[in-house]
């Protein structure tokens, strides 16, 4: 009898429906729609850095002359 006592509240725990498919869709647009907005914030706040450390009118450096001489066309 005192089984029987202990395990009906385990076995009614146990048998509880799962979530609808809509409640799992929902949940998992909401975690994905987080993730995109963290990973938002991540791009533009590292642009951002970026920015600041770059100033954008600075010129590339002039071209480097090559170390070797051009190779002979063996006439």
């Amino acid at each position: 009898m005192r089984r029987a006592l202990i395990l009906l509240p385990l076995l009614l725990a146990a048998c509880h429906s799962e979530p609808a498919f809509d409640e799992r869709y929902d949940k998992a647009a909401k975690e994905i729609d987080a993730r995109a907005k963290a990973m938002d914030a991540n791009i533009a706040e590292a642009e951002k850095a970026a920015a600041a450390t770059t100033p954008e009118a600075k010129a590339l450096p002039a071209p480097a002359n090559p170390a070797n001489a051009p190779s002979s066309s063996g006439e």
